[in-house]
């Protein structure tokens, strides 16, 4: 017997208890279920019990899975995207949490723009600037959005990040923090655009979540302490 839903409500108890403890409001946190490694019938079963966003890696899983799962699910594209997957990703996706350059931008706003769609999207910020990992640095993030700001099917509304892989919890704590002051300085120094709302901070999984939102996220990305 899965034990899927009895995960979903033991995670979402655990938003809630963090919540109080923190004086913030359970209800502002939106929680993504991870799908990379599952197969539809625990993603639907996860809708069921009350999922309401799905984050995949790979456009073409989600090409193969979108089509088979219960409606009313939003989807995020939450993987590195390259450029030769962004037309698909426009169709399938309501929002791509993993944008890192102009290049990329202008694709997507190109895409969207052939479909009478606009895309919403993050920009994905390598906080912790270790090599492997995609984003824009932190210096280059105000600079970026300002770009973005000047195409017109594309929305920005908002950062996200992945923090290091380490168990030093303090270098995970410091990568969410920069991020979220990251946020406020883009508000503060960002002039008023329809089509730029820095109202998401998606960071956190399921190893380090509850660091997340005590350092502000508002989107947390889970999969294995869902589909374990």
């Amino acid at each position: 017997m899965s034990m899927i839903k009895d995960n979903l409500a033991h995670i979402l108890e655990n938003v809630a208890s963090i919540c109080a403890r923190i004086k913030r409001d359970p209800s502002e946190i939106t929680l993504i279920g991870v799908t990379k490694y599952s197969p539809v019938d625990q993603i639907n079963e996860a809708i069921e019990a009350g999922l309401a966003y799905v984050g995949e890696n790979r456009v073409q899983d989600a090409e193969q899975k979108f089509p088979l799962l219960k409606p009313g699910v939003i989807k995020h594209m939450i993987g590195h995207l390259q450029s030769n997957k962004v037309k698909l990703a426009v169709e399938l996706f309501d929002l791509i949490e993993s944008v890192d350059s102009l290049k990329l931008a202008q694709e997507i706003d190109k895409q969207a723009a052939q479909r009478n769609k606009v895309m919403d999207v993050l920009i994905q910020v390598n906080v912790s600037g270790e090599e492997q990992k995609f984003g824009v640095e932190k210096t280059g993030a105000l600079q970026l959005i300002e770009a973005i700001s000047k195409l017109n099917s594309i929305r920005v509304l908002g950062l996200m990040t992945m923090a290091p892989l380490t168990d030093n919890t303090n270098i995970i704590r410091k990568c969410f923090k920069d991020l979220k002051d990251l946020l406020d300085q883009i508000k503060d120094n960002m002039p008023d655009l329809d089509n730029v709302q820095m109202k998401y901070l998606s960071m956190g999984m399921s190893s380090d979540y509850e660091i997340a939102l005590e350092e502000g996220a508002n989107m947390i990305r889970i999969g294995s302490a869902i589909f374990k």
